[in-house]
C-alpha cells in the first residue's frame, strides 16, 4: 500500500477549485503535484491555495498532456468543462494514470464506448465522481432498500432542481460552459446527481439494467424572460433564443420492471432539491419531506400513522444504523469539506481504493450508463418524445456482475 498519492488536477473552474481547496489540500495522504487549466489566473489562484496549505509550489500548465510527463504521478482528477471530460479521461487511461472524472452529461455515444473500451483494454483504475451517491440521506435509503425494509422496490424518482439562471446567463463573463449548452441543446443535460443514487439502489449494471427512456420537454421561456428583465447586465444575450426547455421530464424502464422518473428544472425560480424518492411494496422514503414509512412498524402503538414516521434525518437517530459506519463517525471537518460531507466521502473512497488496489464502486459502466441519458433524452425529445433504447455498455455482463458497497473504509 502506498502511503501518499501524487495527484494532479485538470480543470480549475468552480468545481475543480472547490474540490482542490475544500477537500484535496486537506488530506494528509494526497500530494498535489500538478495543476492544469487553460486560464492563467485560475492556475495562479490554485497554485497559491496549494502553497498556503502544503507549503509547496506545484507544476502548472495550460496543456493537459504535459501533466502526464510528471514523474511518479499516481492519479488525476478531471474537472474541466463537460465537453472535455471524456477526451482527457481516455488520454489518461491510455497513459496508465488512474483517473477520477467529474460528472456531466455526454455528447456522443461513441465517446462513451471509447471510454469503456479504453478501460477494458488498459484496466487503468477509474472512478466516476458522482458525489450525491455519498450523501447521507441517499446512502441511508439505499442501505434500507438493500435490507428489504421497503419490500420490493417498484419506482424511484429524482431531480436536478436548481435555479441556475444567473450562472447560465453569466457564462461568457464567468467562462462557464453551461451557457453554450443551453443555447444549443435540449435534453436532460445534467442527469447524474439524480440517477446515480437510484441506479445504485436498483443495482443497475450489477444484476439489473436500464432498458429504454422517454423524455418530454416544456418550452423555453425562463432564461429569455430573466435576461430581458436585466438587459443592462446581459446586453449580448438580449434577443437570443435558448434551445433548452425549462422542464425536462424523463421516464426510464428497467429490466426487472421498475420505473424511474427524472426531472431537470434549472431555469425557473425555485428552491434547490433532488427529490430523491423510493417507493416499495412495504414502505417508502421521500427526501424532500424527510419522511420514512415502513409497514413493518405500522402496528406499533408509537407509530400508527404515516405522519408519525416523519424524521428529520440530520437530527434524529432512529435510522442512523442504516448508514455506513464511516458516515456514523463523520466529523465536523469532514462535513464542512463540501456539499455536507459527500465530497469528502467520494474522494476518500477513491483514494482508499487506489491505495489498496480495490475495485472502484462507481465504475466506467456506471459513468457511461448515466452520462448517456443526456444523449438519449435529446434524441427522444427531437423525435416527439419517442422511446429510445439504452445501450448496454456491459455487453451482457450486467447479468453476472455483483452489487458492491459504495464505501469500503
Amino acid at each position: 500500500m502506498k502511503d501518499k498519492i501524487n495527484l494532479a488536477v485538470i480543470g480549475l473552474g468552480q468545481r475543480g477549485f472547490g474540490l482542490l481547496s475544500g477537500v484535496l489540500v486537506k488530506q494528509n495522504d494526497i500530494n498535489i503535484v500538478g495543476l492544469c487549466d487553460i486560464y492563467e489566473d485560475r492556475l495562479a489562484r490554485a497554485n497559491n491555495t496549494v502553497k498556503e496549505a502544503k507549503d509547496i509550489e506545484t507544476f502548472t500548465t495550460t496543456d493537459y498532456r504535459a501533466i502526464f510527463d510528471i514523474k511518479n504521478l499516481d492519479a488525476v482528477l478531471v474537472s474541466t468543462a463537460w465537453e472535455y471530460h471524456l477526451e482527457i479521461t481516455v488520454y489518461a487511461l491510455k497513459k496508465g494514470v488512474p483517473t477520477a472524472m467529474e460528472v456531466g452529461g455526454a455528447y456522443s455515444e461513441q465517446e462513451l464506448w471509447d471510454l469503456v473500451k479504453t478501460y477494458e483494454q488498459t484496466k487503468t483504475p477509474f472512478m466516476f465522481m458522482e458525489n450525491c451517491c455519498y450523501n447521507k440521506s441517499e446512502m441511508m435509503a439505499v442501505n434500507m432498500a438493500e435490507q428489504g425494509l421497503f419490500g420490493t422496490v417498484v419506482h424511484a424518482s429524482g431531480s436536478y432542481s436548481h435555479d441556475l439562471r444567473e450562472e447560465i446567463s453569466g457564462g461568457d463573463i464567468n467562462r462557464h460552459y453551461r451557457l453554450r449548452n443551453y443555447l444549443s441543446r435540449n435534453c436532460d443535460n445534467y442527469p447524474t446527481h439524480d440517477i446515480g443514487p437510484i441506479a445504485k439502489l436498483l443495482n443497475v449494471n450489477r444484476g439489473n439494467k436500464f432498458v429504454s427512456l422517454v423524455s418530454v420537454s416544456s418550452k423555453s421561456a425562463g432564461l429569455e424572460e430573466y435576461i430581458n428583465a436585466r438587459k443592462d447586465k446581459y446586453p449580448e444575450l438580449v434577443g437570443k433564443r435558448f434551445a433548452q426547455g425549462d422542464i425536462v421530464n424523463t421516464i426510464i424502464t428497467c429490466a426487472h420492471g421498475e420505473t424511474v422518473s427524472l426531472k431537470l428544472d434549472t431555469t425557473l425560480p425555485r428552491f434547490y432539491a433532488r427529490d430523491f424518492t423510493v417507493m416499495g411494496t412495504k414502505g417508502f422514503y421521500e427526501q424532500n419531506a424527510n419522511l420514512v414509512y415502513l409497514e413493518s412498524e405500522q402496528q406499533t402503538e408509537e407509530y400508527d400513522t404515516v405522519k408519525s414516521y416523519k424524521r428529520l434525518i440530520d437530527n434524529g437517530a432512529r435510522y442512523e444504523n442504516y448508514l455506513p459506519e464511516a458516515w456514523r463517525k463523520v466529523t465536523e471537518e469532514q462535513l464542512s469539506s463540501g456539499h455536507g460531507g459527500m465530497d469528502y466521502f467520494e474522494f476518500r473512497e477513491f483514494i482508499e481504493c487506489l491505495k489498496n488496489g480495490n475495485e472502484m464502486p462507481i465504475d466506467v459502466y456506471d459513468a457511461a450508463t448515466w452520462m448517456v441519458i443526456s444523449i438519449l433524452s435529446e434524441q427522444s425529445i427531437a423525435k416527439g418524445s419517442s422511446p429510445i433504447v439504452f445501450p448496454d455498455f456491459t455487453c451482457g455482463k450486467w447479468l453476472i456482475r455483483k452489487p458492491m458497497d459504495l464505501i469500503s473504509f
